[in-house]
C-alpha cells in the first residue's frame, strides 16, 4: 500500500513538472510576441504620428492579447477616418489601413472654424481647406449631410457652390461662386432643383442674379 502511494506521489510530481514546463514555455513564446511594428497607411505624417501615439497609449504589449474594442474604439475617435480595417502581421507586427474622410464644408462652432467631413464628424480647420463651401447658422451635421446628398443627386454642381446659408426655419439658400444665389423652401423636392437648373443653366437667363423658389410650384427671377 505504502508503495502504491509513493508511486502516486512520484506521478503527481512529474505531472507537475511537466504541466509546469509547458506553462513556462508557453509564458515565454508569448513574450516572443510583443508588438515591435505599428504600421499607419491613409494619414499624412503629422496625422499618423498623432493617431500612432494614442494607439501607444493603449499599451498594446501583444499581439495575441490586443484588446481589439479599445484599438477600435482609439481609431474611431478620430476625426479623419471614415473607415478603416486592422491587420495583424505575425509575429509582431499591426497594420492599419484607413480610408481618410472626405471634406465638404466649413463651419463655425463656438468661435472656431471646423471642417465637416463625409463621416460626420467635425475637425479643426487648418486653413488649408478655403475653397470649400462655407456654412453660415447652424444646422444639424446630419441635416447637413442630407441636404448635400440631394444637391449631388440633381444637376446642380455641388463644387459650384460658394457659401451655404441655413435658418432656423430650416431651409436653406446657396451662393454659387459666380455670385448666383438660390433660394430654398423648407419643402424643396429634386423637381424643385430640377427646375432651378433650368433658369441656371440657361444662356437667356444668365443675368439673373436671384433664383426664388420658396414658393410652391412657383419660379421668381431677379435681376
Amino acid at each position: 500500500m505504502q508503495q502504491q502511494k509513493s508511486k502516486k506521489i512520484l506521478i503527481y510530481f512529474f505531472l507537475l513538472i511537466l504541466f509546469g514546463s509547458i506553462n513556462n514555455i508557453k509564458i515565454n513564446n508569448l513574450k516572443l510576441y510583443h508588438i515591435n511594428d505599428i504600421n499607419i497607411i491613409g494619414l499624412d505624417i503629422k496625422e499618423k504620428s498623432i493617431l500612432l501615439q494614442k494607439i501607444k497609449n493603449l499599451n498594446l504589449d501583444n499581439i495575441f492579447l490586443i484588446n481589439r474594442s479599445d484599438l477600435i474604439n482609439e481609431i474611431e475617435l478620430n476625426s479623419l477616418v471614415e473607415k478603416f480595417l486592422i491587420f495583424k502581421r505575425y509575429p509582431s507586427s499591426l497594420f492599419i489601413k484607413i480610408e481618410k474622410t472626405k471634406f465638404l464644408a466649413r463651419i463655425n462652432n463656438n468661435g472656431k472654424i471646423f471642417l465637416i467631413g463625409s463621416n460626420g464628424k467635425l475637425t479643426q480647420n487648418d486653413f488649408s481647406y478655403s475653397n470649400l463651401p462655407f456654412i453660415f447658422g447652424n444646422p444639424d451635421i446630419n441635416d447637413f449631410l442630407n441636404f448635400k446628398k440631394i444637391i449631388d443627386e440633381s444637376k446642380i454642381s455641388y463644387d459650384e457652390i460658394k457659401n451655404l446659408y441655413f435658418f432656423s426655419s430650416k431651409r436653406w439658400d446657396l451662393e454659387l461662386r459666380n455670385n448666383k444665389i438660390i433660394k430654398l423652401s423648407k419643402n424643396y423636392s429634386q423637381e424643385t432643383l430640377k427646375l432651378i437648373s433650368e433658369f441656371l443653366y440657361d444662356n437667356d437667363f444668365r443675368d439673373i442674379s436671384v433664383i426664388d423658389a420658396r414658393i410652391k410650384n412657383q419660379i421668381i427671377l431677379n435681376d
